[in-house]
């Protein structure tokens, strides 16, 4: 293969006299003008129109906590300069076109002024530094020969590039266009959901079930929304669609049903109210654990020394369950102990009630009802000494930060040392009888 260098000598004389002959054309520099003008009124009146609407003004860096919707208006605010410019821009080359006889320059600030779109927008709302770098290096350039309309010949050198196998063809170009607008309506179902649910959580006029059934009913509909795009994109008739439907249900009559179970259950626990975030929940099988999440799949319950248990939301449908915290936070609780049968007993119940009354997690007072207020109590007379109880009332639970039996167990021994009481401990008397017997 021969390469004709004067031919390409040729073209490169003829597209350097071109440049040469458009950079000494006074409309060039008309055109040049006529972009710097509009791009810096463009700037001065973003400026100003984000200073007259404060729900559009950048955030400060106090904050950077703001609200989800605060932060998008923040966002959309960035893009009111590159808006304005290509608002501009595009009465301005037709304008160009008429009275300079060119408008080149014009359309090339233009693409400029679309390319600055899309690159704020991958630069407020894409967090993932690998899916900005995608959107960046190949989604821009797409855009860019989109705009240029030098996209179709590549689209139909990719549509070439096929494989047929029976009545199915698949072309590189539909792999392509599938594996880019899939990923984009991942994405954007995926920042959709995360920022509609933080918008609907915040709305504290609203019941929190009612919020999280909100917040989950907006996850399923981006979801299905999403999918029924992706199948567009995919060039699958939705009419297909029936016949999936059929065969879903069939599938949910058998290997989904549990799922399907699980996903109603959910919703039925959101709306019942029987289960809510920062309940303490035991199980029927002697598991407890605060609630820390809710979803249509499963509960999510923390236990006291770190580990989460992962319930499916069936079980609270179908096994019982005990709610300790769930419309009252106050419980009460008792702890044990034994002092010696010589003991003045009321002398001690009345120093046990003081002690125990002085914890700060414990509640008393006057002001509460007397059922309410510590007691100290005889339970039982053992074997070798009187076993006592005090029972208690406090909010929360007596378990993890808030160990309070264990404090009380020790300041009771504090008082009974300090005031004199025995605390007693098993003991055997052994007597011989008939000592004499068997001597000789």
């Amino acid at each position: 293969m021969t390469v004709d260098f004067a031919a390409l000598n040729k073209m490169l004389a003829e597209v350097g006299n071109k440049v040469v002959e458009n950079l000494l054309m006074t409309s060039t520099y008309a055109q040049l003008a006529l972009v710097l003008v509009i791009f810096a009124l463009s700037f001065f009146l973003a400026r100003r129109l984000r200073k007259l609407l404060p729900l559009f003004a950048e955030l400060p860096a106090g904050e950077a906590a703001s609200g989800p919707l605060r932060r998008l208006t923040a966002k959309l605010g960035n893009l009111f300069f590159p808006l304005l410019a290509i608002l501009a821009l595009s009465i301005f080359v037709t304008v160009s076109q008429q009275w300079l006889g060119h408008s080149w320059l014009v359309r090339a600030a233009l693409l400029l002024a679309m390319l600055l779109v899309f690159n704020a927008l991958i630069r407020d709302h894409v967090r993932s530094d690998f899916i900005a770098f995608v959107f960046r290096w190949i989604g821009l350039p797409l855009i860019f020969l989109h705009l240029i309309d030098a996209l179709a010949p590549l689209i139909d050198i990719l549509d070439a590039i096929a494989v047929k196998v029976g009545n199915i063809e698949v072309s590189a170009y539909g792999v392509v266009r599938v594996v880019l607008f899939g990923s984009l309506l991942f994405w954007l179902g995926r920042v959709s959901t995360s920022t509609g649910q933080e918008i609907i959580r915040r709305q504290e006029k609203l019941d929190f079930r009612t919020r999280e059934v909100a917040a989950k009913l907006l996850q399923v509909a981006i979801f299905l929304l999403i999918f029924l795009m992706l199948l567009q994109v995919m060039g699958i008739n939705l009419t297909a669609l029936a016949v999936f439907g059929g065969a879903l249900g069939v599938g949910l009559g058998f290997g989904l049903q549990a799922i399907a179970s699980n996903f109603i259950s959910g919703i039925i626990i959101l709306l019942d109210r029987s289960i809510s975030v920062n309940d303490y929940i035991e199980l029927a099988d002697g598991r407890t654990g605060i609630v820390r999440e809710l979803t249509l799949r499963s509960t999510t319950l923390e236990t006291f020394d770190g580990k989460d248990i992962m319930v499916p939301n069936e079980k609270f449908m179908t096994e019982s369950f005990t709610n300790w915290t769930h419309k009252n936070k106050k419980q009460r609780y008792r702890v044990d102990f034994s002092v010696a049968y010589r003991s003045d007993i009321r002398k001690l119940v009345e120093i046990v009630k003081v002690v125990v009354a002085s914890h700060p997690k414990v509640l008393s007072g006057e002001e509460l009802p007397i059922e309410e207020r510590p007691d100290c109590e005889i339970d039982s007379f053992g074997d070798s000494g009187i076993n006592m109880f005090v029972e208690f009332w406090m909010y929360g639970i007596d378990d993890g930060k808030n160990r309070v039996g264990g404090d009380l167990l020790l300041m009771i021994l504090e008082a009974l040392q300090e005031h004199g009481f025995e605390i007693p401990f098993p003991q055997r008397e052994v007597r011989v009888l008939n000592e004499g017997f068997g001597k000789s």
